[in-house]
């Protein structure tokens, strides 16, 4: 970074552009060290403007011209504008500018990976190509020329139809490709190497046939089938859900090794991180083929909510990732499991977004400013922003949100508009004011709801009375909170619900049962003709992304986690009460008192477990104690010492008790598997039978009797998803045998990176007692490469964001280690160096000692010459907080 203070770029301040850009005809003249890019542009003043302001980064600026005219001696240049005097009205606008590809280890405009040359342009990385107008909001029509040697580059790729091709002297070709809808820069993609490429079709329901090709490195041709069926299982359901059908003539989709994000929805050229294409049964685990299957809807599902409609600004970037992500969590949801998806979405977002919530990142799902926009692309903005989404869907219905969605499309198509916009779409094809949802997309924080039931036998009446706080401080206006509710008796059976005459406004019948809608900072609902006293079902489905606060007895949890008809509300039940259980046994621990466990969780526990008529991946979902990261967040001083002992010595309580029942059921399921013909299947039913297995598993490597059970599903498993679930409860135990097991893993799997990385990712994740010395050897490891975001993501971020012990060492040593190398990969690729220091941001929240180390690596950062506004950005917020 410069020593100039870094441009804050607010909401407010948003103006429309002065220019507009009819149409551009790119040409690349492809080299690794020397690539020439020729801009011609044909452009309109909008305004009475004599000056046109282009964006431009690390560029060499070779010409210049208007009309054929050179006007380059008369442009001003700086690091990142170019102003260009320009005459009224219409003109054409040629620049010539010189990149260098294999320089480019940033990852952002165009770039070389494995000998590929590649683009990634969202969020402003087209402006590291050509002077351009770089933003959202300026669309236009694109031709791209590409030349380059036929040799090294025999496939030459960009937006939309091929309309030319053919050979050229000095052993080069080219290709031209035309893509026929408008488009903004950041959707731009140009690919071009050595590829090869599965094939299929799809009839779309207007009865056209979509040409479907997936480019991949010749050796990665065996592990496309699952990604193909992934994209005609997208096409499909987006026609029946949304009605909406495909535009072009062709989709393609091209894995690429070196990639900053999970996928990019370029118009027509999807580019996608090679973890979410490539698998087969022996190399991808259940995890691996869902993630592909999600990733590969979610960046289709983006042509219609990104492209065809896209965001007028980046404060705008939820009103397309929220909105695409709750669409492809639906989609998994029809692929696999509703309830399952729900709960583990859930999990997700609160060991993950509620503590950026909390932390000094801390930003509405509508940034109001950004000194780097990379840093926006976040679990608030994504995975809050769906949950903001789905409660539209919760308080409109499956057919009014359809409607709603149906407006947005007629009034939108074509344009770049704001989350305002949406809004408004839903509200009026349903009747509806539905202003109030603006908040959520204001406000900061993750709000609060309390709750007190108050029951009344005389009057046979229960009333539920509800406060909503918003921890980032108070705004003016209260929320609109969509809370699903239902009352269950004290044998578990449901309860009629009769709403008296002041609360019958604000209650409604919903998918979720009882939706009570929540206004004010305060409300009451009361419930007539309740006979006796009740036990409350609040938030079922996780109706809004709130925490709840409400005073359950041990025994209210007990038979919410039974009885309760709602699948979240049965699995929320059950991971209170174990988060109750570690809380005291923390107390416990803190005090140098005896550490127990409660026949009330070891009752819920077994009913659970062996409850013959429950889905297997809800009983492993919920008999799964709540991850490490997320018991921390429940204390106001996080003392990683005691949660990581309690948390270990739980699991170990829970095993050594039903060890038999969990014996039994391990066995059974390896029965059913053998007598199904032990042949994988990524189906609803075997995806099931391999969590439950696993969970069991889990729980019985706590026993230092079960190590050899580990070893034995390690060596005799046939697919991946068995294989690395005992790998992983091998990599926590110290025992001789460990090491034996993960080198047989390497020399298996090391000429696979995907794998590999996953034998990265268990050792930085290994909560051993010599973690920190295992990390430190692993960046020294021949394999690994500073370069690749998913190895460095594989070790760094998983040893930050995961290790609890290694990381977080009394000494110190954790901190300055990841200090270390995140300065190292700041040089490098500043957008994985900013994820990569994440764990630092929330130093205020343990113990002294560990803070103030935490905080003094921030300010070493912050120290750093030359740093990254990516980094800039975090480590400075981090500190003022």
């Amino acid at each position: 970074m410069s020593n100039q203070a870094p441009v804050v770029n607010y909401l407010k301040d948003y103006q429309a552009p002065e220019f507009e850009i009819e149409q551009v005809d790119l040409t690349f003249d492809l080299q690794p060290s020397q690539t020439i890019v020729t801009s011609c542009m044909l452009m309109k003043g909008l305004v009475s403007a004599d000056t046109l302001i282009l964006v431009g980064e690390q560029l060499k600026l070779i010409a210049v011209k208007i009309a054929g005219e050179s006007v380059l001696e008369a442009c001003t240049q700086t690091d990142e504008l170019l102003k260009i005097p320009v005459p009224q009205g219409g003109f054409e606008l040629v620049i010539v500018t010189e990149i260098a590809p294999e320089k480019n280890t940033a990852l952002e405009g165009l770039y070389r990976t494995s000998g590929n040359y590649c683009t990634q342009c969202e969020a402003e990385g087209f402006r590291k190509i050509t002077y351009f107008l770089d933003r959202p909001d300026v669309l236009t029509l694109f031709t791209t020329k590409i030349i380059a040697d036929k040799v090294d580059n025999s496939v030459l790729l960009s937006n939309g139809n091929l309309i030319e091709s053919g050979d050229l002297d000095n052993g080069r070709h080219y290709a031209v490709w035309q893509d026929p809808f408008k488009k903004p820069c950041y959707l731009f993609a140009l690919v071009a190497g050595n590829l090869e490429c599965i094939q299929d079709t799809f009839t779309t329901a207007d009865n056209r046939e979509i040409d479907l090709r997936i480019y991949v490195e010749a050796q990665n041709i065996d592990k496309c089938d699952h990604a193909m069926i992934s994209l005609k299982k997208s096409m499909a359901w987006d026609e029946s859900r949304f009605g909406l059908i495909y535009d072009l003539d062709i989709y393609m989709i091209v894995a690429v090794d070196d990639f900053n994000m999970g996928a990019m929805e370029n118009k027509g050229l999807n580019v996608f991180n090679s973890k979410f294409v490539l698998a087969k049964p022996e190399t991808a685990t259940d995890v691996d083929y869902e993630g592909i299957e999600a990733v590969i809807g979610h960046e289709y599902f983006h042509n219609w909510t990104g492209n065809r409609v896209t965001c007028r600004d980046w404060f705008q970037l939820t009103l397309k990732e929220g909105l695409t992500v709750f669409r492809d969590q639906e989609f998994t949801a029809d692929m696999l499991s509703p309830a399952v998806k729900r709960i583990e979405d859930v999990k997700r977002l609160r060991s993950n977004q509620f503590p950026e919530d909390a932390g000094p990142m801390s930003h509405p799902i509508q940034p109001q400013s950004y000194i780097e926009m990379n840093n926006f692309y976040t679990m608030t903005v994504y995975e809050k922003g769906a949950e903001v989404v789905r409660m539209y869907h919760t308080l409109l219905g499956e057919s009014g949100f359809r409607k709603g969605m149906d407006l947005y499309f007629e009034r939108y198509d074509g344009q770049a508009v704001t989350v305002e916009d949406f809004r408004s779409s839903m509200a009026d094809a349903n009747g509806v004011d539905l202003s109030q949802m603006h908040e959520w997309y204001v406000q900061a924080g993750t709000p609060n709801l309390s709750v007190v039931g108050e029951y009344d036998a005389d009057a046979q009446t229960y009333t539920l009375i509800c406060k909503q706080s918003v921890p980032m401080g108070e705004s003016e206006e209260a929320l609109c909170i969509p809370i699903g509710f239902d009352l269950l008796s004290e044998a578990g059976k449901p309860i009629k619900l009769v709403p008296d005459a002041e609360s019958a406004s604000s209650t409604q019948c919903s998918e979720l049962g009882t939706l009570l809608k929540l206004t004010e900072r305060e409300q009451s609902f009361c419930f007539t003709g309740v006979t006796e006293a009740p036990i409350p079902s609040i938030l079922r489905g996780f109706s809004a992304p709130v925490t709840l606060d409400y005073d359950y007895s041990e025994k209210e949890l007990s038979i919410l986690a039974q009885f309760d008809t709602d699948t979240f509300s049965r699995w929320e039940a059950f991971q209170t009460l174990a988060m109750n259980e570690i809380k005291r046994n923390v107390f416990q621990f803190e005090s140098g008192l005896e550490l127990s466990v409660s026949d009330a969780l070891c009752s819920a526990f077994i009913k659970i477990l062996t409850d013959k008529h429950a889905d297997s991946a809800l009983i492993s979902l919920t008999i799964t104690l709540p991850d490490l990261t997320y018991v921390g967040e429940q204390f106001e001083v996080i003392n990683a010492d005691a949660i990581y002992e309690v948390h270990r010595w739980l699991r170990s309580a829970l095993a050594t008790r039903f060890q038999g029942e969990l014996e039994e059921i391990y066995h059974k399921l390896i029965a059913l598997e053998a007598k199904q013909g032990g042949v994988y299947q990524y189906a609803k039913e075997a995806i099931a039978t391999r969590k439950l297995k696993s969970a069991c598993l889990r729980y019985l490597m706590c026993l230092p009797s079960h190590f050899e059970l580990g070893k034995q599903q390690y060596f005799e498993s046939q697919n991946m998803t068995d294989a690395l679930a005992a790998l992983e409860a091998i990599s926590h135990i110290d025992h001789p045998e460990r090491t034996l097991c993960l080198s047989h893993f390497y020399d298996k799997w090391h000429t696979d990176s995907l794998v590999l990385d996953k034998w990265f990712t268990l050792q930085a994740a290994s909560h051993h007692e010599h973690a920190l010395e295992h990390v430190k050897a692993l960046v020294k490891h021949a394999d690994f490469v500073y370069s690749n975001p998913n190895r460095v993501r594989s070790v760094l971020g998983v040893f930050g964001r995961l290790n609890l012990l290694g990381f977080h060492r009394q000494d110190g040593a954790g901190y300055d280690f990841l200090r270390e190398q995140v300065l190292k990969i700041d040089k490098i690729n500043p957008q994985v160096a900013a994820r990569i220091v994440a764990p630092f941001t929330h130093w205020q929240r343990y113990d002294e000692a560990r803070a103030l180390k935490m905080k003094a690596a921030l300010s070493v950062i912050l120290e750093e010459k030359g740093l990254s506004k990516d980094l800039f950005e975090i480590a400075s917020k981090s500190l003022k907080t």
